[in-house]
C-alpha cells in the first residue's frame, strides 16, 4: 500500500517476500476504508496434502489489541530464518502445515481501534446467541457507536468471513487441527481459553483438551498460562469459535478433530509496571515500551513450539480408548465445570 504508514502490514510484506516460493500467499478480501485498500493476507507453509495435522495462527480480530499481529509477525520472521538451515524445522513441514493469518481486522489495526471499519466487532459478528449472555459487553446490535456492536443480523463482516472460510478450508478438512487467535487486555495472567464462550456447555472435544493440558503441564512444570473454558471468565454473543466449531462438529465430529484455542494476554500486568500508560490509546492492550514488546514476542514461543509438537506426536492426548476417554472427561468436568 501506498500513501500511509501501516507498520505492521509492511513487515508482513517484507516477511511474505522473505519467504519467496517457499509459501503460498492468499489475499483472501479486500478491504475498502476511506480512500484505501487493505488486503487480508493468508500464509501457508508446509505440506499440501489434506491428510496432514494443521496449526493456525490468527491475530489483529480487534485492531485495538495489535500486539497478536506483532507477536504472531514475529514468529513468522523466526520461522523464515529457520527455513534456511534448520533441517529438523523442515521435516517437520513435510508432515504438517502452517497457516497464518496475522492481520484479521486491517483497517481496526491500522486506526487503532477494537471493531472494523464498520464499527462492528468482529468477535461478536456471528450468529450464535449466548445463554444469558445480557451486558452490554456480550455484544448488542444498539449501534455501532458503543463498542461490542455486533452488526447486522442478517450478514457476518468480509473480515469475519474471510477468518471462516480459512479455517473452513485449511482446518476443518485436516485429521487433526488446532487454531491460535491471539488477544490481549483481560487480567494479569496469560490465558489459554477453549471454547465455549456462548454457554456453559462443556464442548465435544473436553476430554482431549485436558489430556493435552496435561502433556503441557508435564513438559512445561512452570509455564504462565491458565488454561481454562472461555465462559468461566465471561459469556458473550456471536463469538466467532463457537460458531466454527458447531459448525464443524456438525459435519466432522466422528472424522476429524479441531481445537480452537485463545490465547488471551494479561495486559493489565504491564498497565500495573506503567501506570500512565492508560492515558495512551493502547496502553491498555498493547505493551508500550520496547523491551517489554520484545519480551511478549520472545515469550510465547515455546507455546506455539510445542502446539506444532503436539500435533506430528499426538498419540498421547487423541488416541483415547474409551474407558480413559470418559475418565478423562469426568476429570475435566469436575475440574472446570463443577
Amino acid at each position: 500500500m501506498t500513501g500511509i504508514k501501516f507498520p505492521e502490514l509492511e513487515q508482513l510484506e517484507r516477511i511474505i517476500e522473505q519467504l519467496g516460493d517457499r509459501a503460498q500467499i492468499e489475499v483472501v478480501e479486500r478491504i475498502q476504508y476511506q480512500d484505501h485498500e487493505f488486503p487480508i493476507h493468508c500464509i501457508t507453509l508446509g505440506s499440501d496434502r489434506t491428510d496432514v495435522p494443521v496449526l493456525a495462527f490468527f491475530g489483529g480480530v480487534h485492531g485495538l489489541e495489535k500486539i497478536g499481529s506483532e507477536v504472531i509477525l514475529s514468529y513468522m520472521e523466526t520461522i523464515s530464518q529457520l527455513l534456511d538451515w534448520d533441517r529438523e524445522f523442515l521435516a517437520r513441514l513435510e508432515k504438517s502445515k502452517l497457516v497464518f493469518m496475522p492481520i484479521v481486522n486491517p483497517v481496526g489495526v491500522y486506526i487503532g481501534t477494537r471493531c472494523n471499519g464498520n464499527g462492528v466487532d468482529l468477535m461478536r459478528n456471528s450468529p450464535v446467541e449466548g445463554v444469558g449472555a445480557t451486558r452490554i459487553f456480550s455484544g448488542h446490535r444498539i449501534t455501532p457507536r458503543l463498542p461490542w456492536y455486533r452488526g447486522d443480523e442478517s450478514r457476518m463482516e468480509k473480515e469475519a468471513q474471510a477468518l471462516c472460510s480459512i479455517v473452513q478450508q485449511h482446518l476443518f478438512n485436516a485429521p487433526l487441527s488446532i487454531a491460535l487467535d491471539l488477544h490481549s487486555g483481560f487480567g494479569i495472567q496469560d490465558r489459554l481459553w477453549f471454547p465455549y464462550a456462548s454457554r456453559l456447555t462443556p464442548f465435544a472435544f473436553l476430554p482431549e483438551t485436558l489430556a493435552l493440558k496435561e502433556l503441557f503441564d508435564r513438559c512445561y512444570r512452570h509455564h504462565i498460562y491458565r488454561i481454562e473454558p472461555t465462559c468461566q471468565e465471561y459469556m458473550i454473543n456471536g463469538d466467532l469459535w463457537d460458531y466454527l466449531l458447531d459448525d464443524f462438529v456438525q459435519r466432522f465430529e466422528a472424522e476429524h478433530l479441531f481445537l480452537p484455542l485463545t490465547l488471551e494476554m494479561g495486559s493489565w500486568l504491564w498497565l500495573r509496571k506503567s501506570p500512565m500508560h492508560l492515558f495512551s490509546r493502547h496502553g491498555l492492550f498493547h505493551p508500550l515500551l520496547p523491551h517489554r514488546q520484545q519480551r511478549i514476542f520472545r515469550r510465547h514461543f515455546m507455546l506455539f513450539d510445542f502446539l506444532h509438537r503436539s500435533l506430528l506426536y499426538p498419540q498421547k492426548w487423541t488416541q483415547l480408548k474409551p474407558k480413559q476417554r470418559a475418565a478423562y472427561e469426568k476429570k475435566a468436568l469436575g475440574f472446570w465445570y463443577e
